[in-house]
């Protein structure tokens, strides 16, 4: 079945470089399609406030979260009587919260604590980490965006050279994990590491594409 292309991309069907003309052309496919109207279902704790903002008018105890499929940034209410743990895997889900109280607003990365700041980094490498083989399949399937740049040119450190290397490599067999694609793509950095480097920049919520981010929108706030 056909993959949804996010709202954010695109895909002309024309020619990439000499390189490309010999290659099967392919649809721009992001690893999660991102859906600005699917809720995240998961997500992790980035700070804990259990006596609330100081700026709030009704203190209760609230955390900021970062959703584990599409990276979204999140403050929600903590049921009294519960805690929560720096990187701990919560239920936001319209079903089976057991800390959750309610999802109050989603935030910009303007908005998150100092510690949601520190914290989101390791948060995401290990949200990485933990998807592996979805990250492993967008280097596989990555596509052409426009005649002049390609979606994997988004991570920073791959250059023109770099991309031929990783097209030719996965034309003779898909790569099987990130260390795969180190040992088969000289001098590539590692891909975990361009990876963190692009989300951060998308979390920014000024980037033109959005690979693995929900694009900006404050529309996600149940009751």
């Amino acid at each position: 079945m056909e993959m949804q292309l996010p709202p954010a991309t695109y895909f002309q069907k024309s020619k990439w470089n000499d390189f490309m003309e010999t290659q099967p052309l392919r649809r721009l496919i992001p690893i999660t399609p991102v859906d600005i109207m699917e809720m995240e279902v998961y997500a992790k704790v980035i700070d804990f406030m259990p006596d609330g903002r100081a700026i709030d008018r009704m203190r209760e105890p609230v955390a900021q979260l970062v959703g584990e499929k599409y990276f979204t940034l999140l403050e929600v209410s903590i049921k009294r009587g519960s805690t929560c743990t720096l990187g701990q895997r919560l239920c936001i889900g319209k079903e089976g919260r057991e800390e959750v109280e309610k999802i109050k607003k989603r935030l910009d990365f303007q908005d998150l604590s100092a510690t949601s700041r520190n914290e989101l980094q390791i948060v995401a490498r290990n949200i990485i980490a933990e998807r592996e083989a979805d990250f492993v399949t967008f280097f596989n399937k990555a596509g052409p965006i426009s005649m002049r740049l390609h979606q994997l040119e988004l991570l920073s450190g791959v250059g023109k050279k770099h991309l031929q290397e990783i097209l030719e490599a996965r034309e003779t067999k898909p790569f099987e994990s990130f260390k795969d694609i180190q040992s088969r793509v000289a001098l590539l950095p590692d891909p975990a590491n361009l990876l963190l480097s692009r989300i951060n920049e998308e979390l920014q919520g000024v980037s033109k594409y959005y690979l693995f981010v929900r694009p900006p929108s404050r529309h996600y706030e149940d009751s």
